[in-house]
């Protein structure tokens, strides 16, 4: 007896498959001082439209080039099989003494409601790790701060998360989130 798995079926349960490895490496990546703040989730179908729409709306309200970007990075969301989301909570880690966020101290930071560089440092290391495993999966993806901005807005991973990158991810012929024919070798 024949087993026939149909492309279309392969690709989209891999999509999902690669998806949740890179929740779990976005968990597992190094985090300053091991205090992991990092939230993750994925996307799929119907909530891909839902975020399309969003950051429609927000690309009305902002300014025309935002609005360019974000209609073009909304059509790719439409066309991706999944968006992973990865955010991060934000809270000074209590030093008397660091400034990477540009204040004196923690302290000061919570008075003058600043943003730990840690945490951002931290989301920058779990979504590395994360589009790693995307790579390896031959998954195509892309880091959208469209994406990150608009699920904010919309609370995606609760209103107690700030700060938020998406990664879009796609099977096919060529890559949807790149144009490639924008390439001009004589200018780079």
């Amino acid at each position: 007896m024949f087993m026939i798995i149909e492309s279309s079926v392969a690709e989209k349960e891999t999509v999902l498959d690669v998806a949740k490895k890179m929740c779990v490496a976005a968990r597992t990546a190094p985090k300053t001082r091991g205090i992991d703040r990092i939230v993750t989730a994925i996307l799929t179908e119907q909530d891909l439209e839902k975020l399309a729409n969003g950051m429609d709306k927000l690309g009305q309200e902002r300014d025309e080039q935002f609005c360019k970007r974000n209609m073009r990075d909304a059509n790719s969301v439409r066309n991706s099989n999944a968006v992973v989301l990865i955010g991060t909570k934000t809270k000074p880690r209590g030093l008397s003494f660091c400034s990477f966020c540009g204040f004196e101290n923690c302290g000061e930071t919570q008075k003058k409601g600043g943003h730990c560089a840690f945490d951002d440092i931290d989301l920058g290391i779990a979504v590395g790790s994360a589009v790693s495993i995307a790579a390896d999966h031959r998954i195509d993806n892309r880091v959208m701060f469209s994406i990150g901005k608009t699920a904010m807005e919309m609370q995606l991973l609760g209103d107690d998360v700030n700060k938020i990158l998406g990664i879009p991810l796609s099977v096919s012929g060529k890559s949807i989130y790149f144009d490639l024919g924008a390439f001009h070798p004589s200018t780079t």
